[in-house]
């Protein structure tokens, strides 16, 4: 498999971020989305040696679009140059928390895990209240040497401990979070080779697994909610 159809296709939208230019290269879109789709279905087989959760997934119901909602931000351009994904048990749903995908040239692309939804409060209570019961665990998950060689769990944070929660709890710091979620970023070269991709990126989601999987029992009885 090429990358190079993705990679060539996203730098050129990036450069002619407008209506105009995306749908006279309609053709040049559905060739870098099909080359995605397979960089997805061999991953989706890659992971599924260590999780096999994720294998029923079909790569089309798993990525994002393009188009991007302007209506809240200063930058209106119409599309995100970036092909993105989510695997998990319930595909690209938030919940259950999964493995991220974002290609986006310019050393922008990363590999990500955990949960980035914190708009969801229930999803944030249910964590708070399993770290405060699985501290340890928490602990000896991201204290892991490998783990920490990789990744720094990131988030939004409150500035104080939240009320219901005590100040002085050892992970005191970890409450504070809204969302909890990891990121290994991708420098472009790496995308230049798909097998060496498909295999870099199962090694670091793997590592992932554990913290997804904690997470994951946190969440356990997370519904999303009714639109």
């Amino acid at each position: 498999m090429d990358m190079k159809d993705m990679i060539n296709y996203l730098t050129e939208l990036s450069m002619n971020n407008n209506r105009e230019w995306y749908h006279a290269n309609k053709e040049a879109y559905q060739a870098a989305n099909a080359a995605f789709e397979s960089l997805l279905q061999d991953l989706i087989l890659e992971i599924g040696n260590f999780d096999s959760s994720i294998l029923h997934n079909q790569p089309k119901d798993l990525t994002f679009k393009l188009v991007r909602d302007t209506r809240f931000s200063h930058d209106k351009s119409p599309y995100n140059p970036a092909f993105r994904a989510h695997i998990a048990s319930k595909g690209k749903l938030p919940v259950p928390v999964g493995y991220y995908i974002m290609l986006k040239p310019g050393n922008q692309s990363f590999l990500g895990g955990g949960l980035f939804a914190d708009m969801f409060k229930d999803a944030t209570r249910m964590v708070r209240d399993y770290i405060v019961k699985n501290g340890e665990e928490w602990e000896s998950i991201i204290h892991e040497p490998e783990f920490e060689k990789y990744f720094a769990v990131q988030g939004n944070a409150l500035k104080n401990v939240p009320a219901g929660y005590e100040k002085e709890h050892p992970q005191a710091e970890y409450l504070k979070f809204k969302s909890w979620y990891l990121e290994y970023p991708l420098k472009d070269d790496e995308l230049c080779d798909a097998d060496a991709w498909i295999k870099k990126a199962a090694d670091i989601f793997k590592i992932m697994k554990p913290f997804n999987d904690y997470l994951n029992r946190a969440l356990a009885s997370f519904e999303m909610p009714a639109r």
